[in-house]
């Protein structure tokens, strides 16, 4: 599987965010995106995962399920975790599992971000690494094969970073593809880098 973009340009808000960026990726790889604030790193994940619009250029992907656009063979972790406070921790997971029409298991999700013993538990009263964990679960519940992660890393302490980039390796010895925007680093040791210019 390769996801590629050529000469992509991206507009929000009536303003240029970048103009003419290209990249590859084939499964099995990382792609760390980097650059200073506002140089575009979040906007092309967005673009990626169908929430931002395709301004100029081309986004394709070969080698995948033809039959599915190319957000929804994505997972998108952006800054704000994607909860209902409402529901507990079980029940957020179970609730993506039936959205995103993955098959699998809800308890070996919380399991893989050790939240398994709250899995009763409101999702309310989850510490912000514990919320961030809950949305990492998101991605080992329902298999897909392109995981977009914005600053993935925020609010995790040291144990939760390690459980991330083990999960992260497991993804990519599966044949998954990361395209990780971040400031530092993330635990993906062989990634390489498309660094994007400071907007203007």
């Amino acid at each position: 599987m390769r996801l590629e973009g050529e000469e992509l340009t991206c507009v929000r808000g009536g303003r240029e965010v970048f103009r003419g960026l290209a990249f590859t990726i084939s499964s099995g790889e990382a792609l760390l995106v980097t650059g200073r604030n506002g140089a575009g790193k979040s906007s092309l994940l967005r673009l990626i995962a169908g929430l931002v619009r395709v301004a100029g250029g081309r986004l394709e992907i070969t080698g995948a399920d033809s039959e599915r656009s190319i957000p929804e063979q994505a997972h998108y972790l952006g800054h704000q975790d994607a909860l209902k406070t409402s529901l507990s921790v079980a029940e957020n997971v179970g609730f993506w599992t039936r959205y995103l029409g993955g098959g699998g298991s809800v308890q070996a999700a919380l399991a893989a971000v050790g939240l398994d013993a709250l899995a009763d538990l409101p999702a309310a009263y989850l510490s912000a690494g514990q919320r961030r964990r809950l949305s990492i679960a998101r991605l080992v519940a329902v298999n897909r094969p392109i995981w977009l992660l914005d600053e993935s890393t925020s609010a995790l302490d040291a144990q939760a970073q390690q459980c991330l980039a083990k999960l992260m390796a497991e993804h990519l010895a599966l044949g998954g593809m990361i395209l990780a925007a971040t400031h530092g680093p993330v635990g993906l040791e062989k990634a390489r880098e498309l660094r994007l210019g400071a907007a203007p």
